[in-house]
């Protein structure tokens, strides 16, 4: 199994976060390619040169005034044909506050930024808790290095479950 994790961020806790899961799908047996959003046309060229295929997308980044990076939104507008037969996993970096309704927020946001793209059906969507810019004091960080993990593991199993003509 291969897969791409690829990640939007503004100041590094996605790409954190990615490489996790990166290192969390290795751990499974799986090929994992880990890039910048904005950089994964040539992780692409580069498989498709090698004469393989994606058979998992994760995709993640984070969520700022209730939208969602925007390279993130690039991404799935520039791979929708190559997407189009992929499973693909999707994360958002949501929100720095613990309160209920603080993830709830989070969550709808992910959702109307997924909505955009109506072409997509994620295997799995999920938010995960985000972290104050560097030099805020105190700094606040809401990831759960525990679910990340859990969540990684979670999303091996209904991709490598998908017929071979959906990949």
């Amino acid at each position: 199994m291969t897969a791409l994790v690829t990640y939007a961020t503004r100041n590094g806790s996605t790409r954190e976060v990615a490489a996790v899961i990166a290192g969390n799908l290795r751990a499974l047996g799986v090929d994992v390619e880990l890039g910048e959003a904005r950089y994964v046309r040539g992780l692409t060229d580069q498989v498709r040169s090698q004469g393989r295929s994606w058979n998992l997308v994760v995709l993640g980044a984070p969520l700022y005034s209730g939208r969602w990076h925007r390279d993130a939104h690039r991404f799935l507008r520039q791979h929708r044909k190559e997407l189009a037969g992929v499973p693909v996993a999707v994360f958002g970096m949501g929100p720095r506050d613990a309160g209920l309704e603080a993830w709830q927020r989070s969550r709808k946001q992910l959702g109307r930024a997924l909505a955009k793209h109506d072409w997509l059906t994620p295997i799995a969507v999920t938010v995960f808790g985000g972290v104050d810019p560097p030099g805020k004091q105190p700094r606040r960080d809401l990831r759960d290095w525990t679910q990340i993990e859990a969540w990684a593991a979670s999303i091996v199993t209904p991709a490598a479950r998908l017929p071979e003509t959906t990949r």
